[in-house]
């Protein structure tokens, strides 16, 4: 554990069933802005997930509604939506979905009061002034972007993804209703929650970790592993997508402070040039990262195979290690997830690239593990 860390709660976070449909007398008592912008995706209007929320929302004005927001949020639509918002005059967002809408929604808000374009805040702290009101309400339980300090923005020109990394980029509100995640199918539950699950995992072996982070880290492992098959399985299980939904923002909060690791980097990496899932991506890349990172930090992937359910009395770490990782290859398998970059239609031949991306990525500065290119070609290779 370092000598100094800091921990930031960002968000105030709201928990109810059928909170969504009383949205509007919660942002009243909240806060003072009247005049909202909802970003969404189709997949959430079809849902009719929209219609609670609209019903609920006064005396909240609604002027404005963006729905064409792509399943990787790019620099184009936040320009776009950031045009949309500002003509209708709007001085409250309401991001509705899952983490490309509220990334989405962040790259929105950013433009909205700074101006410029996504390129000119990527990094760590670029953004040091407070930004328009947000409320976040996930319809899935896993980026856990309702409470994060992160937005991932897909730069199409560049074929990468830009990172940024600001307190003021968190949520003001974020509305945790399992509701609102019932009609999620369980292709998209399984590649959500194994995201959540690469958040806890990753954020618990960060160079960053920290006592605070690590206790909801190691609480979402163990809440995952316990109900991600039952909400695949049976979307109408409401105690499972309920500890999901609070699980996922667990992880969220701790990913904030602590950040991420190499499977985040092979993610990102992935998901500039290929159309891939950023869960399934990080379902896939999870087994490879943690038998990578597991010689330096052992004790930890015990703790966390502890937390995945594994028996750890009186057996050697490698075993436990061992069975750690296979819990988590099972539980993707389970839950009907691929487990190779060759079932998600990546070519062999574009892995070398990928490992080069990879090993510049943000994201791997924090793993516990220098990778190489090489490495990361390596661990690439395991999973085609």
């Amino acid at each position: 554990m370092q000598d100094f860390f800091e921990f930031s709660l960002g968000a105030r976070v709201l928990y109810q069933m059928g909170l969504a449909g009383e949205l509007g007398q919660v942002i009243s008592n909240a806060l003072p802005q009247r005049r909202a912008f909802i970003v969404a995706d189709k997949g959430v209007v079809q849902a009719g997930l929209l219609e609670p929320i609209r019903a609920g929302l006064a005396p909240i004005e609604l002027v404005g509604i963006f729905d064409d927001v792509p399943a990787n949020s790019s620099v184009a639509k936040v320009a776009e939506g950031a045009e949309l918002a500002r003509a209708a005059g709007a001085d409250l967002l309401i991001a509705v979905g899952g983490g490309s809408p509220i990334d989405t929604a962040k790259g929105i808000r950013i433009i909205l009061t700074l101006g410029g374009s996504i390129p000119d805040y990527e990094g760590y702290n670029v953004i040091e002034t407070p930004l328009t009101p947000l409320v976040a309400i996930p319809t899935t339980a896993g980026t856990g972007s309702e409470v994060t300090p992160i937005a991932v923005i897909l730069d199409e020109e560049g074929q990468r993804k830009i990172s940024i990394v600001s307190r003021y980029v968190t949520p003001t509100l974020a509305i945790l209703d399992p509701l609102m995640t019932r009609t999620l199918p369980p292709r998209l539950t399984a590649a959500t929650g194994m995201d959540a699950l690469s958040h806890a995992i990753e954020t618990y072996v960060s160079t960053e970790n920290n006592p605070l982070s690590d206790s909801l880290a190691l609480a979402a492992i163990d809440m995952i592993a316990t109900h991600l098959r039952d909400a695949v399985h049976d979307g109408e299980n409401m105690e499972a997508r309920s500890q999901l939904l609070i699980a996922a923002t667990m992880a969220g909060i701790a990913c904030g402070n602590s950040l991420f690791g190499v499977v985040h980097a092979l993610s990102h990496a992935l998901g500039g040039k290929f159309p891939v899932h950023h869960g399934t991506a990080n379902a896939i890349f999870l087994p490879p990262g943690m038998r990578f990172n597991s010689e330096v930090v052992p004790e930890r992937y015990v703790r966390i195979a502890r937390a995945m359910g594994v028996n750890v009395g009186g057996r050697s770490n490698a075993e436990v290690i061992a069975d750690g990782i296979a819990a988590v290859r099972t539980l993707t398998a389970d839950c009907g997830l691929p487990t190779t970059l060759r079932e998600v239609g990546v070519p062999r031949e574009a892995l070398p690239e990928l490992a080069e991306l990879a090993a510049v990525e943000p994201a791997i500065f924090n793993n516990p593990r220098p990778a190489t290119p090489e490495e990361l070609l390596a661990m690439l290779e395991e999973v085609w």
